[in-house]
């Protein structure tokens, strides 16, 4: 595994222990009984063409400051009046400059189901991703057990959300298939050299299993890669980092948004 993610999987751990100190698991769990009812994120997905999952993050290990004044109730409504399907919320504090309070600023602003995107190691987790306004979890196959995947998978179900597995290579693909994962994530990016291969979609998409909703991550940027996942019968596309480049976000991600339509229609 990179060092720059074993980095971060251990500081959050320890932001993780100081958490469970202010709010204890019991209070936590009372919490998330009380919170508004989820939004189906794989349901959103389950339209024609390829869905846009967008995403907010103002940093990222790889590329560093991605978007100056970043703003995360303007981008959630951005996206949302561009037709976005679905949001990812990047909640990583120290690499990604997120917040969990980013979850309940994004549910404010826009109706759209809303994914916690973190290194989701710890059942704790789960339950606070409900509390803050969260329709879905992303739970990284490299980084738990096969264990660890059941029951946090399972955890997030019986609050109501789903659960995104993220796999990287055809091994993370058998577990995946093996915990019985219907919401699936290709990443293009290693997790070694933090390096895009875009082949990882073609490589991997044959593998998964029947009736699953398939997302694509990373490596997104125009028209063309989007006809291209389409081609592979992939159902979404999550895009933060090309999308949040752009001067007119708005504007970008009605292309990415009408080129999912267009090759379905074609």
């Amino acid at each position: 595994m990179n060092r720059v993610l074993e980095k971060i999987v251990y500081e959050t751990r320890m932001d993780l222990a100081q958490r469970r100190i202010s709010i204890p698991l019991s209070k936590m769990e009372k919490m998330a009984s009380r919170s508004p009812k989820t939004r189906s994120f794989s349901a959103a997905l389950k339209t024609a063409g390829v869905s846009l999952i967008a995403e907010l993050k103002a940093k990222s290990p790889s590329a560093g400051v991605i978007r100056k004044n970043f703003d995360v109730t303007v981008g959630a409504k951005t996206y949302a009046r561009a037709g976005a399907r679905a949001l990812s919320i990047l909640t990583e504090p120290r690499f990604f400059g997120g917040k969990l309070e980013h979850l309940r600023l994004a549910r404010k602003a826009t109706g759209v189901p809303l994914l916690r995107k973190d290194f989701i190691v710890d059942p704790y987790q789960v339950v606070e991703s409900r509390v803050y306004g969260a329709d879905a979890i992303l739970l990284i196959v490299r980084l738990l057990t096969d264990w660890e995947l059941v029951v946090l998978s399972g955890l997030a179900r019986d609050f109501g959300m789903d659960a995104l597995v993220e796999t990287h290579n055809a091994n993370d693909m058998t577990r995946a298939k093996m915990m019985g994962a219907l919401l699936i994530g290709i990443n293009s990016r290693n997790l070694d050299t933090l390096a895009m291969d875009p082949k990882t979609f073609e490589r991997l998409m044959p593998l998964v299993p029947e009736g699953s909703v398939c997302v694509a991550e990373s490596g997104l940027k125009a028209p063309a890669d989007v006809r291209r996942i389409a081609g592979l019968g992939m159902d979404a596309m999550l895009v933060g980092e090309s999308l949040l480049k752009q001067k007119d976000l708005e504007s970008a991600a009605r292309t990415l948004v009408a080129a999912g339509k267009d090759d379905y229609v074609n």
